[in-house]
């Protein structure tokens, strides 16, 4: 069995907006395995939900190739569709269904018989714990359980790979993290390898083996977490003197013990290295034996937000609040090859 999910080269989207070519996606390439849990970051407007648009055939690329749990998103898009589920941005049930119902009417949309839809629908009603809500319609729902019912309609077909676009936009703090103990057991009851994109930093950081980075349409960095902050920003360590005098004397002993810049800021000195667990210590010993007392000594982690800075030179925070404006703009763009599903997040 092949373990490659996913496998894309050089995908590119190209869209028309207002009769001039917009480059949304460029030459994107890259695997994912089975089992992973990848978290897809970039700014909005960075082209993270055209990829995922293409990748579920929803949209089909200007150029570039990509396959699917083992089918082409060209020639074969419904053995695509068959085979992930899709998560979007924007809640999917019926407004007036009742969940339950809705879960049964999904089953029967990917032809499983009344009887695996029922057991399915039972099974996805403990495991995401939508029990005490499975009779109500989906207008009753509050945010967070309609996101767990967004979740549950895309995996109905046991999906070995799920898309969540931003599953966790717009709910409060208690919510998410409820949402996400459902992700996680999801994965760990049903062994569903999860490709997501997500604003909140903390959950990539948290959760995700894998970390990919896009800004302006291009994959800039594709790492776990901890190494893209070891060697990307690192730790930032910083020391308190008495007067900026004092911090002067300082940084000169800080430059002998690491390569990193040491920078001044009136009676502190700071610097970011990779190993600043292992260097503080060092640091303060060896100004301590030079006379130069430290007032103030802290160790900062660095995060997802530090990679983005040393990246691109702003912070994902700093980098916009648009939206993938030249795919909502498009005036142009054919329809998909093949009869669009009624996948999680997509309504026919």
């Amino acid at each position: 069995m092949n373990d490659s999910l996913i496998e894309t080269e050089g995908l590119t989207k190209v869209f028309t907006v207002k009769k001039t070519p917009v480059n949304a996606v460029t030459d994107v390439s890259f695997t994912a395995v089975r089992g992973e849990l990848v978290a897809f970051l970039g700014p909005n407007g960075a082209g993270k939900s055209t990829t995922l648009r293409m990748l579920t055939t929803l949209i089909p690329p200007t150029s570039g190739s990509a396959r699917v749990v083992g089918h082409d998103i060209h020639t074969d898009a419904a053995g695509v569709r068959a085979r992930i589920g899709y998560v979007g941005q924007l809640t999917s049930g019926s407004f007036s269904q009742r969940v339950r119902d809705e879960l049964l009417s999904q089953g029967a949309f990917y032809g499983m018989s009344k009887r695996d839809s029922i057991r399915r629908a039972d099974e996805l009603i403990a495991s995401l714990d939508l029990a005490s809500f499975a009779s109500r319609t989906v207008q009753q729902l509050s945010g967070g359980q309609k996101r767990r019912l967004d979740i549950a309609l895309g995996l109905m077909h046991a999906p070995p790979l799920i898309f969540l676009d931003e599953p966790s936009t717009g709910l409060d703090p208690q919510s998410r993290a409820n949402l996400w103990e459902h992700i996680l057991d999801m994965r760990t009851q049903h062994g569903t390898t999860v490709f997501l994109t997500t604003h909140y930093l903390e959950e990539a950081d948290r959760y995700a083996e894998r970390v990919m980075v896009m800004d302006k349409g291009r994959i800039i960095a594709d790492d776990d977490a901890a190494s893209l902050k070891a060697t990307l920003a690192g730790d930032v360590l910083t020391f308190g003197f008495a007067d900026a005098a004092e911090a002067a004397s300082a940084r000169a002993v800080v430059a002998r013990l690491s390569a990193a810049d040491v920078t001044i800021d009136g009676p502190s000195v700071s610097l970011a290295v990779p190993d600043g667990d292992r260097l503080l210590p060092v640091v303060v010993r060896e100004l301590d034996a030079a006379g130069i007392q430290v007032r103030r000594a802290t160790g900062v982690p660095p995060t997802l937000d530090d990679v983005f800075l040393a990246l691109t030179g702003r912070t994902l925070r700093e980098a916009g609040e648009g939206t993938d404006a030249a795919e909502e703009a498009s005036d142009t763009e054919p329809a998909p090859a093949a009869p669009e599903p009624r996948t999680t997040g997509v309504r026919s």
